[in-house]
């Protein structure tokens, strides 16, 4: 396992989908995952430490495994197969643990706010790792701005 830092959120220019920068802990290699809108908003919100007026649904989660107590140990980007990156929780109640699969850009909002560690399988980063191009600092708080300008109906046909 490879721990990585979530850096920043950006726009893949080719695709115009959300990306997010993962990093290897030790620098050097980085990795972009293209996320969904919601996601890029929640994960913006926790690396910037704002809190909205009302929970998220990461929030929610995070409210509910603490109300439970339960203590999330990490998440692991643990595969990635046709196109598609998968994620696994890893929760601990007592003595009883437990893996509960997730979308990756879900448990990096959840590890976030949690402020525990992001791990990538092995296999995944050294397939995937190193041949993005960097996204630059202008260009994510670029992207930051238009996310915390978005409406419901900028989504609307």
């Amino acid at each position: 396992m490879i721990e990585v830092k979530a850096l920043k959120l950006g726009m893949d220019m080719n695709s115009k989908v959300p990306v997010i920068v993962l990093e290897n802990k030790g620098g050097g290699k980085s990795l972009l995952m293209g996320i969904g809108l919601f996601e890029a908003q929640a994960i913006a919100s926790a690396l910037d430490n704002v809190k909205p007026p009302r929970p998220s649904t990461h929030d929610l989660a995070k409210s509910l495994i603490e109300k439970l107590n339960g203590k999330v140990d990490r998440v692991i980007i643990s595969d990635f197969v046709t196109h598609t990156f998968y994620a696994r929780i890893l929760i601990r109640r007592n003595v009883e643990s437990v893996e509960v699969d997730s979308r990756p850009s879900d448990a990096i909002a959840l590890a976030r706010r949690l402020k525990v560690p992001i791990f990538i399988d092995e296999r995944v980063w050294n397939k995937l790792a190193g041949g993005s191009k960097p996204i630059g600092d202008e260009e994510a708080e670029d992207f930051k701005r238009k996310l915390k300008n978005l409406r419901p109906e900028d989504f609307s046909p």
